[in-house]
């Protein structure tokens, strides 16, 4: 099908589903579009991982079963659909708009969960929504899609309300940014661009680099484990994955123990060069590693790796520009780097991310909330995770308040419109009713400039 009459038969729907649909039965709709996924979370792992040949199986099924049951539950109470707000004081009313037809391009790292959650923003404000997957990722893509229009049809949702390119190209993809009203780009920065310059308002994300400070006079067993799960989850393709762990050089002896303990292998100066050789290619991170178990990297870069080794750890040699290392890894690698005093490690963290990774995301392990405090207000990034597996909750957790999504705004540090995680309140218009309450005293001038 053209992508023209797709967008036509996403305006029918949208207007038909708009005039048909109340907010109950919007949330019911949402509710079996998440749970399809949640039942269906074991078949389509195996499915992108045997398509994209990357990632993990396991963790994929966690993935789609936490996702499905995270943004369910962050949507389930919220107004999306007529008036969603009378103001006490003013009486201004705020009313819910739909945008139109959404053009959401999916990456083949995320390929069941991007899908899924942006059509459930979508079906929440009442817009229609057209899927661009990755060429690589189509056919697990396109029968997630496919489970949520039957497992949504029962509810007299118009069938092109959800649509997906069956045969994804980058003409048809541009092709369709430019005729929907709102553009929802997850993946490289070359799409990204893309879509910003499609003409239409967009939504992209900026690379991913997390820095991870490691404060003295912690747990650093506790630390470790959580560092390396959050790296090594889903062979670390999570843009919001562990990138540099930075520790105070005085317990390096017990951070390098901790780490070892928990499944990381250290690797020499020289084997440390072998593994930037093998995983970074022209100054950008090699294709046949990204999503790569450590078996695989450790393979290619000529390394004897102990069994059940998580995660690989390289010294850097420098910050930022100064060594290689320290840019975004998609595999299970980290580098490591030491600083003197705690705002030192802030600024390498600065460093670093200011080469790559700029608005993202920046995690912290700390007893110390004025240390917490110092990270949040010094890091240019959208995000700091506290004491947590970055890679698993900077895109949303139930106890953290971050809202469940798989994009990730970095904001103007990372060229991005929103500093936030994605979700459907981006996806709505409103209109703001603003009478005039005459109650409200106006002050005069002199009480003005006294305030």
């Amino acid at each position: 099908m053209e992508i023209k009459e797709m967008v036509s038969l996403a305006r029918e729907a949208q207007k038909q589903y708009q005039a048909t649909h109340n907010q109950e039965s919007v949330d019911n709709i949402c509710r079996a579009a998440a749970k399809v996924i949640y039942e269906n979370a074991e078949l389509l792992a195996r499915e992108a991982v045997d398509e994209t040949r990357m990632g993990v199986y396991e963790h994929k099924v966690a993935k789609n079963q936490g996702k499905s049951k995270g943004v369910w539950y962050n949507l389930h109470d919220k107004k999306s659909v007529g008036i969603l707000n009378i103001d006490e004081r003013t009486g201004m009313i705020e009313i819910a708009k739909p945008i139109g037809v959404v053009g959401a391009v999916t990456p083949t790292t995320n390929p069941i969960v991007t899908p899924m959650s942006n059509i459930i923003f979508a079906l929440k404000t009442c817009n229609a929504i057209i899927i661009a997957p990755h060429p690589r990722s189509k056919n697990c893509s396109a029968h997630a899609v496919r489970l949520i229009k039957e497992a949504i049809a029962p509810f007299n949702v118009p069938d092109a309300m959800v649509q997906i390119i069956e045969e994804p190209s980058i003409e048809k993809t541009q092709e369709l940014m430019g005729a929907v009203d709102v553009v929802v780009a997850t993946g490289g920065m070359g799409m990204v661009k893309s879509a910003y310059s499609s003409g239409k308002p967009s939504f992209g994300v900026g690379a991913g680099n997390v820095q991870v400070i490691v404060d003295t006079d912690i747990d650093f067993e506790a630390a470790a484990e959580k560092i390396i799960t959050g790296r090594a989850f889903d062979n670390g393709i999570i843009c919001s994955g562990e990138q540099s762990v930075i520790y105070n050089e005085k317990d390096k002896e017990a951070v390098y123990s901790a780490f070892r303990n928990k499944g990381a292998y250290f690797c020499t100066a020289e084997e440390g060069e072998r593994v930037r050789t093998a995983i970074f290619e022209d100054g950008s991170i090699a294709k046949d590693v990204v999503g790569q178990s450590v078996d695989f990297i450790a393979k290619k870069a000529g390394l004897t790796v102990p069994a059940g080794t998580r995660v690989i750890m390289v010294e850097a040699h420098g910050v930022g520009a100064e060594d290689i290392i320290c840019k975004e890894k998609m595999c299970p690698v980290m580098c490591v780097l030491s600083y003197k005093h705690f705002e030192e490690g802030v600024q390498i963290a600065r460093t670093n991310l200011a080469n790559e990774g700029n608005g993202h995301t920046c995690a912290i392990h700390s007893n110390n909330q004025a240390h917490i405090i110092l990270v949040g207000s010094e890091v240019t990034v959208s995000r700091i995770v506290v004491n947590a597996p970055s890679a698993t909750t900077a895109g949303g957790h139930i106890q953290n308040g971050l809202a469940v999504t798989n994009t990730l705004g970095c904001g103007s540090w990372g060229n991005n419109s929103i500093s936030e995680n994605f979700t459907y309140k981006h996806l709505l218009n409103i209109s703001r009713v603003a009478p005039l309450n005459t109650k409200i005293h106006i002050p005069n001038d002199k009480e003005i400039w006294e305030m």
